[in-house]
């Protein structure tokens, strides 16, 4: 079980270079990458599920055989840092094999980069993907709840946006601006032009930037609400240039696996740490919805999918 993280001090080097392709082709024949894939996972608003999709898209990659490393730039909450420090803990007390992804840390200490300037963050995480990119097929970044500098910087090394969104026009509100009257579409909100100018930066660099929304949390919304949100969506989506992406049905699973540092990925015979209440096939079918929309499913690695070792149970 590889349980390695890096943290980062003063010495800087140099910027890596961006890579990608947008859109993302139909399903297509199984293809090599050339280069690492970056994922950001990224909404301005707290609480719409960042933690979760990343945390699905790097335990799910790690199976398929994809060295993959996730860099925290959530600096306050360090939601995934938690959910990868619960999984090496809950795996080691059990005794269970399951893998790991590469984690790379700004710093040990929340404290000293509280009183380090944006230009220093950038700086440090600079050099964290720049080692990411280096040792990983796949770098997956869960970007904090609000406009930092260091979150458009990595909005600048995506390759591809993951943007969740719960299924409502108060989450709505940060991809687009609605009349109140008529809840018919405006404008572009200010997350949805970060990304536009992150898209028109890597396009001067001749890079691509693939953006996909995915709603989330779909619970019993009024119908005629919903049908209004959608339509709004739709537009904004032409609008702007993103693509609508399967959505995450609202799960008890989803939460009831994070002390665990678990994701549906992992269950089977051997990982099984609750009672699974939710069905299996339609949970999973969901993360491999996800996995397709990221663009992420027909991709083959030098590593076969992970196999875990003989004679490993849980006591």
């Amino acid at each position: 079980m590889n349980s390695r993280w890096w943290s980062f001090g003063r010495d800087r080097r140099l910027a890596p270079r961006p890579s990608g392709m947008w859109p993302v082709p139909p399903p297509a024949p199984p293809q090599r990458l050339s280069a690492p894939k970056v994922v950001v996972v990224g909404n301005e608003k707290g609480g719409a599920g960042k933690t979760t999709f990343a945390s699905l898209i790097s335990i799910a990659m790690l199976y398929r055989g994809a060295r993959v490393a996730v860099i925290d730039l959530d600096l306050r909450q360090s939601s995934m840092g938690r959910f990868l420090a619960n999984r090496r803990r809950w795996l080691q007390s059990v005794g269970v094999d399951a893998p790991m992804p590469l984690e790379f840390k700004l710093s040990e200490n929340t404290d000293e980069l509280s009183r380090t300037d944006p230009a220093g963050i950038i700086g440090l995480f600079e050099e964290a993907i720049t080692l990411a990119m280096r040792n990983a097929d796949i770098v997956v970044i869960d970007t904090p709840g609000g406009d930092t500098p260091v979150s458009r910087a990595a909005h600048l090394q995506g390759d591809v946006v993951v943007t969740p969104m719960n299924d409502s026009f108060v989450d709505f509100d940060v991809l687009g601006v609605v009349d109140p009257l008529t809840l018919d579409l405006l404008r572009p909100s200010h997350y949805s032009r970060v990304v536009r100018d992150a898209r028109r930066t890597r396009i001067s660099y001749g890079r691509q930037l693939d953006w996909v929304v995915m709603p989330n949390r779909l619970a019993s919304t009024e119908a005629r609400n919903r049908e209004r949100l959608q339509h709004d969506l739709q537009a904004l989506a032409r609008q702007i240039g993103f693509r609508i992406g399967p959505s995450l049905s609202e799960r008890v699973i989803y939460r009831e696996l994070f002390p665990f540092g678990l994701t549906i990925a992992d269950l089977s015979p051997r990982i099984k740490p609750i009672k699974i209440t939710a069905p299996r096939e339609a949970v999973k079918g969901e993360m491999q919805a996800l996995i397709e929309a990221v663009g992420l499913a027909d991709i083959t690695f030098d590593r076969p999918p992970f196999q875990p070792h003989a004679g490993l149970h849980p006591r």
